[in-house]
Parts: structure tokens; sequence; C-alpha cells
């Protein structure tokens, strides 16, 4: 009888896609896949670790598959198997860990363990990943998240991700491409383009191994042209990296979304210094005053950072306020982790953890008055809006072109469509 598989995704889009290229991988070599609160015979977590949550919440899960499934085998890859191996493998019914350079061989790695083992550690040291392995998510047709470049050859001082991931690279265009059309005869009608630099595609080695001269302009001019799917989003993009030509190509576009997603951490040029960020505020406001001078109607997503060491009551109240003189559309909202082997454990004062939580209770109030304000200003406007598969209860949403959440009756006849519907 074919053995089973159930996988959990821990972190950010890019790891949702990756998950499912695993996924795929295991089926390929027989695997019949499980949901995860299913019994299956192995179970893999892909995990993140951005924050100390995300590592937590790991340890949570496995303790769970442990009263669950007590026989299974139990594998952990992601960023926080590439970090901490050792302390993973420590976790009481941990079987294998796979580093970053090794996720992609899990089934090899199947065939060489069983339950009784010693806990398995498959890594090397991150300088030595520099293949980029395509991927893309497929959990239901509607949207799919696209995996198109991966690392980063930047070191902000609270961040652990170059470490966990290596070096800046990206798939070939070309490759891109082939991608989009597979995705496309699938059904999907959305593909939202994801990395972890996005805004870096093209540096790096592609998946033949040649170096290529491409940037991410170049990549989404190809993608306006091919048929099959109805829209693009670009799922977050570095301001300094976000070029007055790329904004000017999406306010034209057909199929590009009228909604970007741009990191900016702190809007305290002093805290930006301190997280050796690539800008000032000033560049961040410039952005974001050219995206609505050409999309008025155009979504704008921020995340932030709350609690970063040295963050002054006088620091925060300036994040605060050229916040809310931002004409923005929604925040992610971040509070500050210690993370090892980073530049801002060095830094200081620390700012009291009931301190960074209160913060970041602000930031989210702020945030839930953007969303409003936002949405109150297209009422009465008819939008192209997509509407999701899942019957949640009797309702489906869907997501206007520029991110407005629409929820309304199940409709089967709306399923995986674009309707032009009245916000």
């Amino acid at each position: 009888m074919n053995k089973t598989v159930a996988l959990h995704t821990l972190g950010c889009k890019l790891n949702f896609s990756e998950t499912t290229a695993i996924g795929r991988l295991l089926e390929n070599d027989g695997f019949v896949k499980k949901e995860f609160d299913e019994v299956a015979d192995v179970y893999v977590i892909n995990t993140c670790s951005v924050t100390e949550n995300a590592d937590k919440e790991c340890r949570h899960l496995v303790r769970r598959i442990n009263r669950q499934a007590p026989e299974a085998l139990v594998v952990i890859t992601g960023c926080y198997a590439q970090l901490k191996p050792k302390e993973i493998a420590a976790i009481p019914g941990v079987n294998l860990v796979l580093g970053a350079a090794e996720k992609f061989n899990i089934s090899a790695h199947l065939k060489e363990i069983s339950k009784n083992d010693a806990a398995k550690i498959c890594s090397c040291d991150i300088e030595e990943v520099n293949i980029f392995e395509a991927s893309h998510s497929v959990k239901e047709r509607t949207r799919t998240f696209l995996k198109v470049q991966d690392g980063c050859d930047y070191n902000c001082s609270f961040c652990t991700i170059p470490m966990a991931r290596g070096k800046s690279r990206s798939d070939s265009i070309e490759n891109v491409l082939n991608s989009v059309k597979e995705i496309a005869a699938g059904g999907t009608k959305e593909i939202v383009l994801t990395g972890i630099n996005l805004g870096d595609f093209g540096k790096g080695l592609k998946s033949g191994g040649r170096l290529h001269e491409e940037n991410f302009f170049d990549l989404i001019k190809e993608l306006d042209t091919v048929h099959g799917i109805d829209r693009f989003r670009i799922s977050s993009i570095e301001p300094n990296l976000l070029s007055n030509e790329i904004i000017e190509f999406v306010s034209n576009s057909r199929k590009f979304m009228p909604h970007f997603h741009i990191p900016l951490q702190s809007g305290s040029n002093k805290t930006l210094a301190a997280m050796r960020r690539r800008y000032k505020r000033e560049l961040y406001a410039e952005k974001v005053a050219l995206i609505k001078m050409m999309m008025p109607h155009c979504c704008i997503g921020v995340d932030v950072i709350v609690g970063f060491p040295g963050e002054s009551d006088e620091d925060f109240r300036e994040t605060v306020a050229f916040l809310e003189s931002l004409d923005i559309s929604y925040l992610h909202v971040f509070t500050y982790s210690e993370r090892d082997n980073t530049h801002a454990l060095g830094l200081g004062p620390v700012v009291p953890m009931n301190v960074r939580h209160e913060r970041n209770k602000i930031l989210r109030t702020l945030s839930y008055s953007k969303m409003q304000a936002f949405t109150e200003q297209h009422i009465g406007q008819t939008r192209k809006t997509l509407f999701e598969i899942a019957n949640k209860n009797g309702m489906m949403d869907g997501y206007t072109d520029n991110y407005i959440k629409i929820t309304i009756p199940h409709n089967s006849g709306y399923e995986n469509k674009v309707v032009d519907w009245k916000v």
C-alpha cells in the first residue's frame, strides 16, 4: 500500500509555493497526500523563522503529531531548519531535518531513515546554496503563488533570511513563462509573483547554470503578453527596487493588478539607518505619491516593524504620523523579536515587550481605519472581481482588481470567474 504524507506551511507565500512543489515530488514518488489533521505515515513541516512565534509554532506542531500519529516520520525543512538544525533535531519526535539545499531531495532522504533512528540532519553552509528551484502553489485553482526569485543579498540588521536562504538568485524568464503556461492549463485565473527580494529578479544563476542578463521589468513585460492568465499580482517589492517604469507599466497594464505591497519597516530615518534599509522615508513617500497619481484606485500595503532596538517614543510617533500622511490601504505590523546572529542584537536600548505590543496595537488600529477609508472610496464603483471556489458556510469571497475583499452568498456560477461587481 502506498505511504501517505501530510504537509504544513509556516510563513510566507514563497513557503506555500515550495510546500506544494515538495508535495508534488512526493506524489510523483508514490505518496498519497492527506490533510495535516489526519493520520499519515509522514508529516512535513515547512518552517519560517522570521519571528520567535514561528519557531514556537513548529515545536507545538511536532508535539501535536506525536500525540496524533506516534509512529509517523516527522520532517522539518525551511528557514528554521537551515538556521537551527541541531535545535530542531533535539525536539522529541523529529526524524529528519532538511536544510535549504536538501528540501527538494526529500524523497531520497525518506528512503534512508526509519522511526527509531536518531534524528538525521541534512544541511550545508548557506554559501553553498546557489541553485534556483522553481515552485508554485496549487491549493485551489483561483490563485497561484509562483516563486520566481529566492535568497537576498541585503543585510538588514534584524533579518535572518540571507542566512536561511542564501544569495539572491532567480529563474530565467523563459522558465517562468513555461511555468505560467502550465499553471494556465490548470484553469488558474490569477498568479501572484513571489520571491524573497522580488525586485532583485535577474540576479544569480538560473536552472541551467548560466548567468543571464534579465531584470524584473523585463519579466513583467513578458508576462503581460501571456494568454490564459487573467491577472498578475506583485507580492512584495522593496521601495528602492520599485522603479518608476514598473509603476507606469502597471498603470497601463490590463493583466497586472493595481496593487503594490511595499515594505517600509519604519517611518523614522534614524531607525531605517539602524535597520540598514536601503532608502529613506522621503523616497518611500515619492513612490506612494507617484502610484496614486497614476492609479488613484491602487491598493498599497505596507510592512512595518515596531519595537526595534533604540526606537524611542518620538521615533514611533514619527512613524505613526508618517503612515497617517501616506495614501496607503493597509499595514502588516510585525513586533520586533530578537534573532540570533543578527546585527540588531548589539543595538540598544532594548524596547520593553509591553511597549512593543502596545505600539503593535496602535498600528493595527491605524491599518483597520486605512482599509475602511480605502474601501469607502470605492463604494458604488463597479470593479473586476475574481471569486474564489471555496464555499465557506454558504458564503464565498472574491477580491477586486485593487484587492478589496467582497463576501457574498455562495453562487456556483461565479466560482473562479472574474465578474463586474458593484462594491
